[in-house]
């Protein structure tokens, strides 16, 4: 009786360490993977850690389930898209490959950024254009405006028409002014930095279909006095 009792003891005691075997395996498994090999929308990641201004292979990448219902803003669905692109930000291994840190040969940045090759994005603190700037938002195009200086005669000059607002930060502590990023040439940037610094500049809201560009004249307040207003149509 007692050497039944043992060999059922014994062949408990194997069957207890094959299914905790058996456990562990699994639920060390299912801890150890990621939430890319979970079910759910496909995002493209890294297979390898990408250093920046290298260009994409396909090798370089994967497209892998994410776990989660939202995928990452700015993520790619598939290999394709993303092969080709410059690396404009460090992406390690297992990351998801984002709009903002890469960029395509065409526009030469990175979709989230929006800076196109031979572009440069400028931020300026606008001055009395609360209510143009409450109205902007991405995308909207703008001319700015270059007022003189206090304590120099008073003058105005359309320095740059028809520009893209790429963003808009509203004033915080410390700043009183709002600060509105805009896509410019080289140059436009030059002035604007130059504007910023030295005087003040207003911006003047487009008609998003007026592409326009008509040369406007400096003005001075004298002979604004001794102008009769135009009709208008």
């Amino acid at each position: 009786m007692k050497k039944n009792l043992v060999t059922l003891l014994a062949i408990a005691f194997v069957v207890a360490i094959v299914s905790t075997g058996i456990f562990y395996g699994l639920f060390v498994g299912k801890l150890r993977t990621t939430p890319y090999t979970a079910s759910g929308p496909r995002i493209v990641v890294a297979a390898r850690t990408l250093s920046k201004g290298s260009t994409i292979q396909a090798a370089d990448v994967k497209a892998v389930a994410w776990g989660a219902a939202e995928t990452p803003k700015g993520a790619y669905a598939s290999v394709e898209q993303v092969a080709g692109l410059t690396v404009v930000e460090p992406i390690l291994e297992k990351e998801p490959v984002l709009e903002a840190r890469v960029a395509s040969p065409k526009s030469g940045a990175g979709a989230g950024m929006g800076i196109p090759a031979g572009m440069r994005a400028v931020s300026a603190q606008i001055l009395d254009s609360a209510g143009v700037v409450a109205m902007l938002q991405p995308g909207r195009r703008v001319d700015v405006q270059l007022v003189s200086p206090s304590g120099a005669p008073p003058e105005l000059k359309t320095i740059i028409q028809n520009v893209e607002v790429l963003r808009v930060d509203p004033p915080a502590e410390g700043r009183m002014n709002p600060v509105v990023t805009l896509l410019t040439r080289p140059e436009e940037a030059d002035a604007i930095g130059l504007g910023d610094s030295n005087a003040r500049l207003r911006l003047v809201l487009r008609n998003p279909l007026d592409s326009a560009q008509p040369a406007l004249p400096r003005q001075t307040l004298p002979p604004l006095f001794q102008k009769t207003a135009p009709a208008r149509p």
